[in-house]
């Protein structure tokens, strides 16, 4: 009896770590998640009405384009260094639009605070070589 709660204990543990590296039980947030996430983070900016609405216009397209290319690189389309190549180059084209919209002052604030807050956070892979 001991033998077969081990055993199952083991399958049970081995089928969750398969999952876990698979992403399982991670689903992408939908566009729209998306963009209400990062207009809930611009509220320090007090954007008016018609800023709100240009920024939702402007983080909609950003976000379905960067849901494309995710896609694309999913299908193999493309290396590691085109697609960081592209991204970059849509995060600047989204940065360009923000910068029409948002004041001087509102722009700095979105590029020192609020952008690097809204990046994904790496796991501590690595020590430092210490």
């Amino acid at each position: 009896m001991k033998k077969i709660f081990l055993l199952m204990a083991a399958v049970m543990l081995s089928a969750t770590m398969v999952v876990k590296a698979q992403g399982g039980g991670m689903q992408r947030r939908t566009v729209e998640e998306n963009v209400k996430l990062v207009l809930e983070k611009l509220a320090p900016l007090s954007l008016d009405k018609d800023q709100t609405v240009k920024t939702d216009t402007a983080l909609t397209h950003y976000f379905k384009d960067r849901d494309k290319m995710f896609e694309e690189m999913r299908n193999g389309g493309g290396d590691r260094s085109q697609m960081r190549e592209k991204m970059m180059k849509l995060s600047s084209d989204r940065d360009d639009e923000l910068k029409k919209i948002f004041t001087d002052d509102q722009f700095k604030k979105w590029k020192e605070e609020i952008e690097p807050a809204m990046r994904p956070q790496r796991g501590g892979r690595g020590g430092g070589g210490q």
